[in-house]
């Protein structure tokens, strides 16, 4: 179950995160959402 929270990014992550996004939607037909590409960042950067 998704929890909703407010943070704050510093601008250089959050234009990093948006290139991701893109790249994400230009690959696939289906919508690629701002919070669903930081969700899947922050699990591939903790797996480690």
């Amino acid at each position: 179950m998704a929890k909703r929270i407010t943070i704050m990014i510093d601008d250089d992550l959050d234009k990093k995160l948006r290139l991701i996004q893109a790249k994400e939607i230009q690959n696939t037909s289906s919508s690629v959402s701002y919070s669903g590409t930081l969700n899947k960042v922050l699990r591939n950067s903790l797996k480690k």
